[in-house]
């Protein structure tokens, strides 16, 4: 059966007729109760405090009690994606929302649904600052199945309901479920991380079996880098991308926006040669650990002195040692204990680089590369395994919330007139 025929089946021959909002006899617009209340006048509670972008604070007492459906009168987040929220029970709301609700012939669920998918851009008023008037607002059209039988007409609304909120309420569930599992992720990757590089004298077997009796030197970071250059604009003529402190995700390691400067316009940040391999570190804001390792698209380009170049050298070290050693618990109690400043804090690259750094056996480069090598592969799996729940999370979500935007389209897919009488 197609999804067409299914809503025809849902309606059962039943006609639609298109009702506005300021129609008392479907409607009810519960403004008169509103009333804002000052941050500093508010007295704690445990009620929902409602403006235009859901809760915004929890009060003693309530203005309403009940279904109700609150629509934006001004300061919507998104005009495209207009503010709807549906709220149940006591609750407080001031002057930046309308309070409506359906009458005794209209499921208020069934409204909120409906109201989700109207393009309200239409109705605004006031340009910069765009406002829904009450003026406007009952001019908005909704559409009723047969409401000269109400007892049908409740029980049709029942089932698009239904319907929606089983989908509202699968897409909340696997959210939930994702989110748990990437949180489950994480943790046993930063566990087994911290294990593999603590080196304490109590070693995991595997970790023993690992090291077959190779001895572990604590180096500063300095002494198995290589030095780095700065770029001189006055003898370059070509233009670099840009690696600036916004440029790296926080969560992602990766470089997310990097912006074209040439010598005439570069900032005067943007000094820092980078290559192939690199580990960049931010200096600034150092325990929100952003950095990331170069990969070839962002070779030969330009970073700002906001990070700290750690340049491998691969006859000691391999780049991705050095990665995952600054993403351990150690490295960021050291940046915490080693930063200065209060309002911005910073720790200086001579500090990244005195930090020390776990080397298995350097004294036999070829044992300490291998062994190097195979804890790297295991850190790389569970951070593959971890990445991969955190890419395919939005998707899933996505996916679904399409799915229910399609069947709520489709169930609210009813014939409209020209115009709508009062």
């Amino acid at each position: 059966m197609s999804e067409l025929n299914y809503l025809e089946k849902l309606l059962d021959g039943a006609g639609v007729e298109w009702k506005l909002l300021g129609d008392a006899s479907f409607f009810e617009i519960a403004n008169s109760g509103r009333k804002p209340v000052k941050a500093s006048l508010r007295v704690v509670g445990k009620t929902p405090y409602y403006g235009a972008n859901n809760i915004q604070d929890y009060v003693d007492g309530h203005t309403h009690d009940g279904e109700y459906v609150l629509i934006a009168e001004d300061g919507s987040a998104s005009l495209e994606n207009y503010s709807i929220q549906y709220v149940a029970g006591k609750f407080w709301a001031n002057n930046h929302v309308h309070v409506i609700r359906g009458n005794w012939a209209v499921d208020s669920r069934y409204l909120f649904h409906y109201l989700c998918i109207v393009n309200f851009i239409p109705f605004l008023t006031g340009g910069g600052r765009a406002k829904l008037t009450k003026g406007q607002l009952i001019d908005i059209p909704v559409p009723i199945p047969c409401p000269s039988n109400p007892e049908k007409s409740l029980a049709i609304q029942s089932e698009i309901v239904r319907i929606l909120d089983t989908f509202t309420a699968l897409t909340a569930e696997l959210t939930a479920e994702l989110t748990a599992e990437l949180t489950a992720r994480k943790k046993q990757y930063n566990y087994y991380r911290d294990q593999l590089l603590s080196f304490e004298d109590e070693r995991a077997p595997y970790l023993e079996k690992l090291l077959d009796g190779a001895e572990i030197e604590w180096i500063p970071i300095g002494e198995v880098v290589s030095r780095t250059n700065n770029i001189n604009w006055r003898n370059v003529t070509r233009t670099y991308r840009y690696i600036d402190l916004t440029s790296v995700d926080i969560k992602t390691k990766t470089i997310t926006d990097a912006k074209e400067v040439s010598s005439k316009n570069a900032p005067s940040r943007a000094q820092k040669n980078i290559e192939k391999n690199d580990v960049i570190f931010a200096t600034t804001r150092p325990t929100q650990q952003r950095f990331c390792l170069i990969d070839e698209q962002y070779s030969g380009e330009v970073a700002s002195t906001g990070y700290c170049v750690l340049r491998a050298n691969q006859k000691k070290v391999l780049p991705r040692w050095i990665y995952h050693w600054i993403s351990t618990s150690s490295f960021k109690t050291y940046v915490e204990e080693n930063q200065s400043g209060s309002a911005y804090p910073a720790i200086s690259d001579a500090k990244v680089k005195e930090c020390l750094i776990a080397i298995p056996c350097p004294n036999n480069p070829e044992k300490s590369l291998a062994i190097q090598s195979e804890i790297i592969r295991i850190l790389d799996k569970f951070e593959t395994l971890t990445n991969s729940i955190s890419e395919g999370l939005p998707r899933e979500i996505e996916l679904r919330q399409k799915q229910y935007e399609y069947y709520r389209d489709l169930l609210f897919s009813f014939p409209k007139p020209e115009s709508v009488t009062k």
